[in-house]
């Protein structure tokens, strides 16, 4: 699944959007939500727990998330330290909703690999609302 967050502004208004498709590849949800106001890492973490409850909701055992964040995916995997309290509580979230799963892996891609994702996190910026593909 891809996941990305957005803001314009930062903080700003912001956006999750993610992606999960099915390992042959087939799309089982596509979605962007309306966040608010808050700073782009904090959207970044909104959208991985976003797909993560989605995900669950799909009964799927086996994940593979692929974000654009680099901040996001070496925090979840223990390289790089937490500092912020706010970022604290949403990695602590997103870490036990990730150990219900019976793997879950994290990566990093370049951002062009990440565009659907990044797409729908900007379309429910443009919206102010959440939508669905």
């Amino acid at each position: 699944m891809n996941v990305d967050g957005a803001s314009k502004g930062n903080p700003g208004p912001s956006a999750a959007g993610v992606v999960i498709k099915s390992a042959d590849g087939t799309v089982l949800a596509a979605f962007g939500s309306f966040l608010g106001k808050m700073t782009n890492n904090q959207a970044e973490y909104r959208a991985l727990i976003a797909a993560l409850e989605k995900a669950k909701s799909f009964r799927l055992e086996r994940l593979r998330v692929l974000s654009d964040s680099q901040l996001l995916v070496r925090q979840m995997l223990g390289q790089y330290k937490i500092k912020n309290d706010g970022l604290k509580t949403l990695a602590a979230r997103a870490s036990r909703l990730a150990a219900e799963f019976q793997a879950c892996q994290f990566a990093h891609v370049p951002r062009t690999e990440n565009a659907e994702a990044d797409r729908l996190a900007n379309l429910a910026i443009k919206a102010g609302k959440y939508v669905e593909e």
